[in-house]
């Protein structure tokens, strides 16, 4: 039986179903002009000069990482060895692609309300030693980028915003995603907007376009301008550059059908975030003093995701019996993304180092879950939520 409240839900209509069949009746399904329209108008709608559209938002982390390792701008490019300060709350991809390319993590506490840095514990972690910070937005929540550039001050240290819960969400009337030098966007079913499967990567800077543009198609010439800031001039030939490989790359292209599906999706997307913002009014007028749960401290303007609760300490009630009452009320629920992500086996094959401890954390994956949000009204949700009691 279908979940009452259920976590996501499909923001399709006729509209998607024409995309789909416009790509059908052309007979070319992989990436072609339909990605290509839907890069440009992405990267228009978000203020970056360029997107660059893959197969999910883990390819996006995966790609912006790598396209860093092969800048021949020395202020950009990292090694492995580099240190990386990551927050211990995030998706499991949000870490994967930096492991995989040999950069030594610092985990580093998050805010129990904002659930995003811990600003002070950041400033404590941050050193002549930090070669780049990732910077995730929690839930559709914007970090404090002002105080994030304040604690980087004058050092050289490259940008990472992992956007992919947050599309829509700005701070100071800035698209986030669009603060660090490269940041990733998911378009999968559950998220703001729905390409199927589907990522994006937004850059201003050039040559990471370009090196993110060879790397996504195996690391060939084929997709690059003639003039590129990877090799320069392109032959004419184009036999000669059909399989000329010139980076350690990968398949990360999405199909003609998630871009012809994103051009859709982005015109609904002011809305379907009025929405969703709409929801979390009613959300926080409804259960900011709940007895039970706390809720998430928004930055800036959140695009909310979904709706945290976090169980305030002593309240009579385990996290596992809140999920059984949510559950026999028809709310789908999950943890609050991967919760202390430090704690899973996976570790041992992380190159990292922790930063202190990590109290809130430890209490947000012990405590913590979240409930859908949809950009559609859903009072009988708040109302349930607000009635609920040990």
């Amino acid at each position: 039986m279908s979940p009452r409240f259920p976590l996501a839900t499909s923001s399709w209509d006729q509209a998607e179903q024409d995309a789909l069949q416009r790509v059908i009746k052309s007979d070319m399904y992989s990436m072609g002009p339909e990605v290509r329209s839907f890069e440009e108008q992405f990267a228009a709608f978000f203020g970056a000069k360029y997107a660059v559209m893959v197969n999910s938002g883990s390819s996006a982390n995966l790609l912006m990482t790598g396209a860093l390792f092969y800048s021949k701008n020395e202020d950009l490019r990292l090694k492995a060895g580099d240190e990386i300060i990551v927050p211990a709350v995030s998706w499991s991809t949000t870490y994967y692609p930096l492991a995989q390319y040999g950069l030594v993590q610092k985990f580093v506490d998050i805010d129990r309300g904002t659930l995003n840095y811990d600003l002070d514990a950041l400033a404590e972690a941050v050193t002549d030693k930090t070669r780049a910070i990732m910077i995730v937005n929690l839930l559709g929540n914007p970090n404090d980028f002002d105080r994030i550039k304040a604690i980087i001050g004058d050092r050289k240290i490259v940008l990472l915003e992992d956007n992919c819960e947050s599309m829509g969400a700005t701070f100071g009337g800035k698209q986030t995603g669009t603060f660090a030098h490269v940041g990733s966007f998911s378009s999968f079913f559950s998220h703001h907007i729905s390409t199927m499967e589907g990522g994006l990567v937004t850059t201003d800077d050039e040559e990471l376009y370009h090196i993110m543009l060879s790397m996504r198609s195996h690391g060939w010439t084929r997709h690059l301008p003639k003039e590129n800031r990877v090799t320069g001039t392109k032959s004419d030939d184009p036999f000669e550059e059909s399989f000329n490989f010139v980076l350690p790359g990968y398949n990360l292209r999405p199909l003609e059908m998630s871009g012809a599906l994103g051009q859709e999706q982005l015109k609904k997307l002011p809305d379907l975030i009025k929405g969703r913002r709409d929801n979390a009014k009613l959300f926080v007028e409804g259960l900011s003093n709940h007895p039970l749960f706390t809720l998430q401290e928004e930055i800036g303007e959140s695009s909310w995701f979904g709706f945290s609760l976090l169980l305030r300490p002593d309240v009579g009630i385990t996290r596992s019996e809140l999920v059984t009452k949510l559950g026999s009320l028809g709310f789908e629920c999950r943890p609050i993304v991967a919760g202390n992500f430090t704690k899973n086996p996976v570790m041992e094959h992380i190159p990292h180092v922790i930063h202190g401890t990590l109290p809130n954390a430890q209490y947000i994956d012990v405590n913590g879950l979240f409930v859908g949000n949809h950009h559609y009204p859903i009072p009988e949700a708040v109302d349930a939520l607000a009635d609920l009691r040990v």
